[in-house]
Parts: structure tokens; C-alpha cells; sequence
């Protein structure tokens, strides 16, 4: 038996004005995911515990089977992982956001433009990130360079007593002094990221950037601190071995950390623009030596944190269309199958961030084909099915029971 999760990030909604009161799911022409939910089996599952900040790291790791009450650490952790750091004990990791922030003098009294620093290339943002690490970086402090616009800090013997280091996707379009953290302990980093502001806004990056009518990425922004991780082995847990296929380095970290391959797809970009094919024909060769493989899609997300409702829709097809469609073209060459394919988290366009409520999964198993009834895979057919997952790490229990 092999085993595929298809996980679309963020793609449960609310209804949406703009697409006439409906959400994504269900404007989306998903003919291959309704086609599984109707001869499968259809639900809910809470994938953020109670207590829990809906983040794609703790959702992801419920879904993978991963208790995040007892496993959980942090997100950069995880994410510094994936690009090779090596973590003391005694060390506060950090993610390290290049944004847009808008250009009033008082870095207290700029606005959050853009949480992804215009969508900046990973080697313009190594540039940058290597200036900052110039700048800033010593004994105590050390700058990673990542994908994109996703990077790393790690402070040597720091401490979490921070209050709150606010996700930049949390405050798109909002002034950011509010959400500043006071503590006496967060001034070196608020320190860090007032004084990146006038070293990267003048960096000739950037000023080739607006030149060319982009936005700057002109300011880090650090949150996301946790310590050192450590996940049960997935092979030992599950008994059988597998790959995680993402373009995102929180994904690829979880992967290694549970002792999974995480192979690179050329053109995975974490957007709407990623190489959805690649990543369904990297799945199918993993496949080949492998029996459980888990892909991970970002861009519905990142379009829901944009409020881009049209996007949204258009990513859910996308997968639909040249992921799944892929896969099922594919998969009965290694015989019998299943398919769990669901959200980790909601990520509503009218909010623009992440949101707790349980997410519509589906299971296709090839060798157990029944009519279910259900003729499309949306929130609300999930929810009217009747099935609840309320402990959202033993959904993997379940997917995998023979």
C-alpha cells in the first residue's frame, strides 16, 4: 500500500464577498478531489489543539501525527533545521522575515506593507541577509540565509522571555508599534530590526528593486523563537519510511527531524507560480522506493494572507488539476493506494491570517470505493458528513490503518 497526503496550506475559508458569498473550495473546479471525497470519506479534523497558536508548524505536525503539546519547540527551530544550522542546547532560534515596511521616519509609526519583502528572489534576499549579518552579527547573534524571503537568527544563550514577537503575516496593513514587544530582554532584537531599516532601505538591492517598480525588502522582522527540536523517528513510529515535498523550509525541517527525505523540486517557489507538476513527479518517484510521501502546497495560504480571493480559487485548481490529477494518472502501477487530502489550517481571505477552526479532510482508499454521496470537497459537505476528528494527531492513525 502506498500513502500520499496532499496537504494544501491554508485552503479551508469563510465565505467570501467577492466570490458571491461562497469560499474557495467551493468556487474552485476541483473535479479530481470531489471525484475522491465521493467515493471516500469525508470530515473534520482540529488540527490546533486548544491553547495553541494556529501556525503551520504545529497544524503540520498534527496532521504528520506528531503531538505538538509534547513536541513542539518552536517554528525557526525546525526551519533552521532544513538549511543545516547546529543548534547548542542553550540557543533561541528565530525566523528572520525580509519585509516592506512603509517609509515614515518613526520605525514605531511604519506600516506593515508586505510580510514577504515583494516576493524577493532567494539570491537577492542572501545579499541582504549578508549585509545584516555584517552588520549585526557576532558572538551572540548569527544571521542563516534562507528561501525567499524566510531566514534565520540564532542568539547564542538568549532567552524566551521575549512577550510577544508578533508574525509579520498577522499585521499586513497595520501600523507596527503596537506590535512591538517592551520587553527588557527584546531590546537587543527591536534594536536590530530599527537599525536594519536604514541599512537595507539604501541597499543597492533595493534600489534596483524600486527602480524596476518592486517593493523594497527593507527591514527584517524576528519572531517564531523556539529551541533545539527533537520528533519521534516517523519510520520507527509508523513502520514505514517517507519523503515530505515542500518549497518551504518549515516543512523540510519537520521532514529531517522525523527522519525523512526531503527532496528539491526545481521551481518550487512557495507561491502560486510553483512547479505543481514537479513536485507531483518528484512524489511518484519517491514513491518508487518509498511508501508514504507527503506534499505540502503553500500557495493557497500565501494568497489568503494577501487577500486574493481570485488567486485562491485558482491555486486550489491548480492542484487539483496537474498535482492530483498527476497523481492519479500514475499511482496504480504500484497497486493499492490512499489519499488523504486536506488543510492544515484555515486561512481566511477576510482576515488575512490563520485562524483555529477544524479543517475538511478526505480519505480515498482504491481498495474500498463506496458511493458516499458527497459531490464536492468543501467545508461544508465535510462538516455535514457527520465524521469529527477532535484530536487532530491521530488523523495519521487513521490514513494509515490497514
Amino acid at each position: 500500500m502506498k500513502y500520499i497526503v496532499v496537504l494544501c496550506d491554508g485552503m479551508a475559508d469563510y465565505p467570501v464577498d467577492a466570490l458571491g458569498g461562497k469560499t474557495p473550495m467551493e468556487v474552485a473546479k476541483k473535479p479530481n478531489l470531489d471525484r475522491l471525497a465521493r467515493f471516500g470519506e469525508t470530515g473534520l479534523v482540529k488540527t490546533v489543539a486548544d491553547g495553541l497558536k494556529p501556525g503551520s508548524d504545529v497544524a503540520n505536525m498534527s496532521v504528520m501525527g506528531y503531538d505538538p503539546k509534547t513536541c513542539y519547540t518552536g517554528r525557526s527551530p525546525l526551519e533552521a533545521v532544513s538549511i543545516g544550522v547546529n543548534m547548542l542546547d542553550t540557543d533561541i532560534v528565530f525566523r528572520c522575515n525580509l519585509v516592506t515596511l512603509s517609509d515614515e521616519e518613526n520605525y514605531s509609526d511604519k506600516t506593515m506593507v508586505d510580510y514577504s519583502g515583494g516576493d524577493i528572489s532567494t539570491e537577492e534576499a542572501h545579499e541582504l541577509i549578508k549585509a545584516v549579518e555584517e552588520r549585526f552579527g557576532n558572538d551572540v547573534f548569527k544571521f542563516y540565509g534562507g528561501v525567499s524571503y524566510r531566514h534565520c537568527l540564532v542568539w547564542h544563550g538568549g532567552t524566551l522571555d521575549l512577550e510577544k514577537m508578533t508574525p509579520p503575516h498577522d499585521i499586513s496593513g497595520r501600523v507596527i508599534g503596537e506590535y512591538l514587544s517592551k520587553s527588557e530582554n527584546a531590546k537587543p532584537l527591536i534594536e536590530m530590526m530599527k537599525e536594519s531599516f536604514e541599512l537595507l532601505n539604501n541597499h543597492p538591492v533595493n534600489k534596483k528593486r524600486v527602480a524596476l517598480g518592486k517593493r523594497p525588502a527593507n527591514s527584517i522582522w524576528l519572531w517564531g523563537e523556539g529551541t533545539k527540536p527533537s520528533l519521534p523517528n516517523f519510520y520507527e513510529k509508523y513502520g514505514i519510511r517517507g519523503a515530505v515535498i515542500s518549497a518551504v523550509d518549515l516543512l523540510k525541517g519537520i521532514a529531517k527531524c522525523a527522519g525523512m527525505d526531503a527532496p528539491e523540486v526545481e521551481g518550487a517557489t512557495g507561491y502560486i507560480d510553483t512547479n505543481f507538476v514537479g513536485k507531483a513527479e518528484c512524489a511518484l518517484k519517491e514513491l518508487e522506493t518509498k511508501d508514504f510521501v507527503y506534499i505540502h502546497i503553500e500557495a493557497p495560504d500565501e494568497c489568503g494572507h494577501r487577500n486574493e480571493p481570485e488567486n485562491k480559487v485558482r491555486a486550489i485548481e491548480l492542484i487539483d488539476e496537474k498535482i492530483v490529477g498527476t497523481l492519479l494518472l500514475e499511482l496504480r502501477k504500484f497497486g493499492e493506494y490512499k489519499i488523504m487530502a486536506l488543510p492544515d489550517h484555515p486561512t481566511p481571505i477576510k482576515t488575512r491570517t490563520h485562524a483555529s477552526d477544524p479543517v475538511p479532510y478526505l480519505i480515498y482508499d482504491s481498495t474500498k470505493e463506496h458511493d458516499s454521496g458527497i459531490l464536492s470537497f468543501t467545508e461544508n459537505t465535510a462538516k455535514l458528513s457527520g465524521n469529527f476528528v477532535g484530536v487532530g494527531y491521530t488523523l495519521m492513525d487513521k490514513f494509515l490503518a490497514k
